[in-house]
């Protein structure tokens, strides 16, 4: 049964805020009420309590304004604990400039100003709230009639935040934008070509992050459904393989040279690659190593990299290639040559920052569709350390104007050292990679 929201009064004003380490806000009136839970379902159960005891006092619905990680959420709540989700037909402007600078307020919560800020939003999606209009039907030619199967598609309801919690007590609200935002990247990391992709992570000068980022590009497809292959197309040992699980043997690229003919014929099966390559067991990718003999001579050659190319695009979808420092050797750019998508990993170094400049101007001007590439490139911007995000902010500006996308990493500890598992990073920077997955996919 619907809640009738007639019976809703401008009193009392109800709003809450929901923090990542499971406190929380609960204003009524002006009068602040801190909670505190192990996880944050129970946090949110506890607020909601409340706030059905408070519609229960009154004997009729309250509104109640909700801000948690996922965005601002407008709830009308009945005193028998029925809950319906509820939005204003116009945003104010007072409201929009807060929803903007929500991350300020999260960090404040227990401060009178984000409280304030807080309220302000929930009287004015009050007074924005919509009403019923009557309306009129109007003849038209059968002609303008477009197809009654042309409906939107069905979304389904959200699972995160508030709105996720709320559903799993058996409402039905709508996702917020934040979860609708990752929803698509989701569908975009996902995606399966028509035919092989190669993606080649390039910045001419090391310890730029083009190891973690060839590893974390891969798991966010991999385990989004991909057959994805991190080739470490390096002259001489690559990190790739020190980074990544190492399956049972040690083969690398130089045996798969080895094998090429056998790898390519036509008798040859989908499983022969398992020989030679080193399956990730979570992210759900396979690693192809570069060689770690440390008395090895062998130079891979441009020919080589074409034979390499040739047996990995039989084998999978997506090839994210690593690739060394040299950007006037032969390997690295017959990389260059077979890319449909160039990443450019960097810290926030200055060094790093400059070297990610010259990559992209020395493609620029090596040939047109080299700088194509260029034009149309991802840049990751990854934080060196804690407390340097606004830094990173402004370095991502300084390449804006010139690339196709730029995505913001925050620092992990767990991509410091040791392998790197995607499961084991933060969920803001596992956020951060899907959103660069997403920005590759867009150019692929």
């Amino acid at each position: 049964m619907a809640i009738e929201k007639s019976l809703i009064q401008p009193e009392p004003v109800i709003s809450a805020i929901i923090n990542g380490d499971n406190t929380g806000v609960l204003k009524i009136n002006g009068e602040e009420h801190p909670y505190e839970a192990p996880d944050v379902n129970d946090l949110r159960q506890a607020l909601m309590k409340r706030v059905i005891g408070e519609a229960a006092t009154l004997n009729r619905p309250v509104r109640v304004t909700s801000m948690d990680d996922s965005g601002v959420s407008y709830l009308v709540v009945s005193p028998t604990g029925e809950v319906e989700e509820e939005q204003p037909t116009t945003v104010p402007e007072d409201a929009s400039t807060i929803m903007e600078r929500i991350p300020s307020i999260r960090a404040a919560t227990t401060t009178v100003e984000a409280a304030k800020a807080v309220t302000t939003i929930s009287r004015e999606a009050a007074s924005a709230a919509p009403s019923a209009v009557a309306g009129t039907t109007t003849r038209r030619s059968i002609r303008e009639a477009e197809s009654f199967l042309a409906a939107p598609s069905t979304v389904e309801p959200a699972t995160q935040g508030i709105r996720g919690m709320l559903n799993s007590l058996g409402l039905s609200l709508a996702p917020s934008e934040d979860e609708l935002s990752e929803r698509e990247d989701i569908r975009l990391a996902s995606k399966h070509f028509a035919g092989t992709r190669t993606i080649a992570v390039v910045n001419q000068k090391g310890g730029s992050n083009k190891t973690p980022t060839v590893a974390d590009l891969a798991a966010v497809f991999g385990r989004n459904g991909g057959s994805v292959v991190a080739w470490d197309n390096n002259p001489t040992t690559g990190t790739l393989g020190w980074r990544t699980e190492q399956g049972d043997h040690s083969r690398s690229a130089l045996d798969v040279i080895a094998n090429a003919e056998a790898l390519l014929s036509p008798t040859a099966q989908s499983a022969d690659i398992n020989a030679f390559v080193h399956h990730q067991s979570t992210d759900k990718y396979d690693v192809l190593r570069s060689d770690s003999d440390v008395d090895g001579t062998h130079e891979v050659t441009a020919e080589e990299v074409d034979i390499l190319h040739r047996v990995v695009s039989k084998y999978y979808r997506l090839i994210l290639m690593d690739s060394g420092n040299n950007h006037r050797s032969a390997e690295w750019n017959r990389m260059i040559d077979h890319a449909d998508q160039l990443v450019v990993p960097t810290t926030n170094e200055e060094d790093r920052v400059e070297a990610a400049l010259l990559t992209l101007q020395g493609l620029d001007l090596k040939s047109e569709r080299s700088a194509g590439l260029a034009a149309n490139a991802v840049v990751v911007v990854s934080e060196r350390q804690e407390g340097e995000a606004r830094l990173s902010q402004e370095t991502a500006e300084k390449f804006r104007p010139y690339v196709r996308d730029v995505v913001v990493v925050p620092f992990d500890p767990a991509l410091k050292s040791g392998q790197i598992r995607f499961g084991a990073l933060k969920r803001s920077t596992r956020r951060a990679w899907l959103r660069a997955a997403a920005a590759v996919a867009r150019g692929l």
